[in-house]
């Protein structure tokens, strides 16, 4: 295993090659939008969770300068994470064959262990916003490590300037010191080093040197439950109860959908308040702050982005049933007759409400899992895997 990883990420682009190569040929598979998937979507789950377990390998690959940075006995929950939807497509495929419309109890259980899965997430991040369902890590760029190169990564020149450790190669600076004149210097500085070890004073000095050069290994304590909410108060609850809805609505609405129906408004109308509610709380969180005693959410760069990415992932509703089925369905096919006399841009139209009918046929739930991943259906579904979550 440990060959394997090497090559992975020694071979970083030609293993994203072959992955989309691999993608790609996907589509030459026959029955792509038969009522019998079960071979392509077993060949296309493995593809992903090959996908993921490479990501995984590139991504935890420990740096030159942190070589422990990775932590291997940490749980890869987004590999998890990205596994179980992967293999959550060819669950539902296998049950919709074989048990019908009984498939919802498999697909109920998949997603209440990507539930667990992420509220552990959630819990050993200290109650960190999940980013993409929990796949991406919402780890702070810190700029530790730059400042120090400019305090202490460097020697020092000829002239006594603070130069890096590169500095003698890439300057090609050469000694104009004869051979008899270096060896008389080295001799000359090894009697002064010599007399400066006995001196108590110089080794101190020497031993603060090197505790001003090594990075301090600042043990980071994880924010508790407890912890937030002494700290921030109603603000911390809203904010946690706010992810925690998040990441409990996929549950939610297949549940309903496994009591109500696909067809029903009961499960749809849930969901999109669900998710009104919780993003209200985390909006309250984020822009409250001026009343006294309360503590504001600072959020980063990429947890502004995804904030952003959830707004926009409410116009997946109009692709879920039953608001596709009775609006936007009707609005695409109305579109295509308007346009199909029109040369060329009529074929082009047709064919893309085919797409977008044949998908959303297809991804009855699987949407929802898009949702959670942040990836636009009709791009990443249509054209990459079609019915991969």
């Amino acid at each position: 295993m440990e060959a394997y990883k090497t090559w992975v990420r020694r071979n970083k682009d030609y293993v994203h090659s072959l992955e989309s190569l691999a993608n790609g040929l996907t589509w030459l598979l026959p029955e792509r939008f038969s009522t019998s998937e079960i071979g392509p979507e077993a060949v296309t789950a493995i593809l992903g969770i090959v996908t993921a377990v490479n990501e995984h390998i590139i991504d935890t690959a420990p740096s030159e300068r942190h070589p422990s940075s990775a932590d291997p006995s940490s749980f890869p929950y987004g590999l998890c994470i990205s596994a179980l939807k992967d293999l959550e497509t060819l669950i539902e495929v296998v049950a919709e064959q074989y048990y019908g419309d009984k498939k919802w109890n498999f697909i109920a259980v998949t997603e209440a262990i990507k539930v667990i899965v992420r509220l552990a997430l959630f819990r050993n991040s200290g109650y960190k916003m999940l980013l993409h369902g929990g796949e991406t890590p919402n780890v702070e760029q810190s700029s530790d490590d730059t400042s120090s190169q400019h305090r202490i990564g460097g020697l020092l020149g000829p002239e006594g300037h603070h130069q890096r450790p590169g500095w003698f190669q890439n300057n090609h600076w050469q000694n104009p010191w004869p051979t008899e004149g270096r060896a008389l210097s080295a001799l000359s500085r090894f009697g002064e080093i010599a007399r400066n070890m006995s001196d108590p004073a110089w080794v101190q000095r020497i031993q603060q040197q090197h505790a001003i050069m090594e990075p301090p290994t600042s043990t980071i304590r994880r924010p508790t439950l407890s912890m937030i909410l002494s700290e921030k108060g109603v603000n911390g609850a809203l904010f946690v109860l706010g992810e925690i809805l998040f990441i409990t609505r996929p549950l939610i609405y297949v549940l309903f959908i496994r009591k109500y129906g696909i067809r029903s408004w009961v499960p749809w109308f849930l969901s999109l308040s669900v998710d009104l509610v919780g993003f209200g709380f985390l909006s309250h969180v984020t822009k409250s702050g001026m009343v006294e005693r309360e503590q504001k959410f600072h959020l980063s760069a990429s947890e502004k982005d995804e904030v952003k990415r959830r707004k926009l992932l409410w116009a997946l509703y109009l692709m879920r049933e039953p608001f596709f089925g009775k609006y936007t369905r009707q609005k695409l096919e109305s579109t295509e007759r308007l346009l199909e006399p029109v040369p060329l841009i009529g074929i082009l139209t047709g064919k893309i409400v085919e797409l977008i009918i044949g998908a959303q046929t297809r991804l009855k739930k699987d949407i929802e899992e898009v949702e959670m991943r942040g990836i636009d259906p009709c791009t990443s579904q249509v054209l990459s895997k079609c019915s991969t979550i």
